[in-house]
């Protein structure tokens, strides 16, 4: 029997620490650090989830069978690399591999290199002429932070002033820190958006059930963007041959070229795509899984996650492939007031055991914590409120059956997640 250790603490660890827990070969999760939600199945570590030594030392010392790195920046620094210099197993991407996604330059070249569809763009780390550029460029036009910035270091601006307001906050004002460094210009594409993923052991790519992501804030996909607000699989747009063209397009290219590059890719590679006119192209990858869409996508497998992540590290992906149930899910996203601007913790949430009881209903918490016997919130994205239905129609029916009885002060969620799939 094994001991497996999760890193991170929101939602999507929620999902892996559930998940993983079902497997008959696993005898016990860790999380660090965890949350009030993932406490209630797993053993909580208080150990930061950047914090490379100690994780190491305590996979070490715990004799860790599987470390499962929820968060991109541990990646982006290189936890995998430093526990399998220790002889420990670690599912996800090199530090090398991460770049993917810890640097939008190195993506947006590297796709320029090997033939990956994306779109035209430059890139700046002086502002003068990054203004002078979307002066000439015009709107609507695409301003990104070139690091880490938690889902939020890109602006879709429909005028001039919106652009250069983004350029501000990311160079002037360091609004994401050294982030915003070095920004990327591009191209803004229309289409529709999708998110792909696909787990990897170096040599070939496994696909994952396909999703959906709702990004802005508001209804009817208005205001800032956030770290997602809901998502849910699968996703209608994504249909089998629009699955085959982005192995051939987007994954395997990938694949191939981080092997010129004499880097392996393991782990989860998650594609946020735009289809225009039912081609793919590539705004933006993830060398992890995605959040909230792991929640719906974990509640859909219906095989064993431990067994995949394993094939991964060993190179045996060709005979473990995931089986999915015939159902759909959609997770709806409850954040705190405020975000994705300022907003306070600490605020009491009621009805959690309620909506526990209910039936196909899981309740993934994100940022919260325990105080004095309750269930407070501790972060922006405080529950994933994810349900599963014949159909998508039912998913979403019973996810906000269940969000009606979860409550606290200044709770603010979508009411349309998952309606783009009705559409369809």
């Amino acid at each position: 029997m094994d001991k497996v250790l999760v890193v991170g603490s929101g939602g999507r660890e929620h999902a892996l620490v559930w998940k993983l827990s079902q497997s008959p070969r696993v005898k016990k999760v860790y999380c660090a650090p965890g949350n009030a939600g993932i406490a209630e199945i797993a053993e909580c570590v208080n150990i930061k989830a950047d914090d490379i030594y100690k994780l190491r030392e305590f996979a070490k010392f715990e004799r860790i069978n599987l470390t499962v790195v929820g968060p991109e920046a541990p990646l982006s620094r290189g936890i995998v690399d430093a526990f399998r210099k220790e002889g420990l197993r670690a599912f996800g991407p090199s530090k090398d591999a991460a770049q993917l996604e810890s640097s939008k330059q190195f993506a947006k070249d590297f796709m320029r290199t090997y033939g990956i569809p994306t779109a035209e763009y430059k890139v700046f780390n002086s502002y003068i002429q990054a203004e002078e550029y979307v002066r000439l460029m015009g709107a609507p036009i695409v301003i990104k932070a070139d690091g880490l910035a938690a889902g939020k270091g890109v602006f879709v601006c429909a005028t001039f002033e919106e652009a250069v307001d983004a350029l501000k906050r990311i160079m002037r004002n360091r609004e994401f820190g050294d982030a915003g460094d070095t920004v990327v210009v591009e191209q803004c594409l229309v289409g529709e958006e999708a998110s792909f993923m696909a787990i990897s052991d170096g040599e070939v790519f496994v696909p994952l059930a396909s999703s959906q992501d709702h990004k802005r804030i508001f209804d009817g996909d208005r205001g800032p963007n956030t770290g997602g607000m809901g998502a849910y699989s699968p996703a209608p747009i994504v249909d089998e041959k629009l699955t085959a063209e982005v192995m051939e397009t987007v994954m395997y290219p990938v694949l191939n070229g981080m092997k010129k590059e004499g880097i392996v890719f393991k782990g989860v590679l998650y594609a946020g795509l735009m289809i225009c006119n039912g081609k793919p192209f590539v705004l933006e990858f993830n060398c992890r899984f995605g959040d909230p869409e792991t929640q719906p996508i974990l509640s859909r497998l219906d095989s064993d996650l431990f067994e995949l992540m394993n094939a991964s590290i060993d190179g045996t992906l060709s005979e473990v492939l995931p089986v999915w149930k015939e159902k759909a899910s959609v997770c709806v996203v409850m954040a705190a007031g405020g975000y994705p601007g300022r907003y306070e913790n600490g605020k009491v949430i009621s009805g959690l055991d309620e909506a526990a009881r209910m039936e196909d209903v899981m309740v993934f918490h994100a940022g919260t914590a325990q105080d004095d016997g309750n269930v407070v919130t501790a972060g922006g994205r405080v529950l994933g409120v994810t349900a599963i239905g014949d159909d998508i129609a039912g998913a979403i029916k019973r996810a906000y059956e269940a969000t009606d009885v979860i409550s606290w002060d200044g709770a603010q969620y979508r009411k349309d997640i998952g309606a783009r799939a009705l559409k369809k």
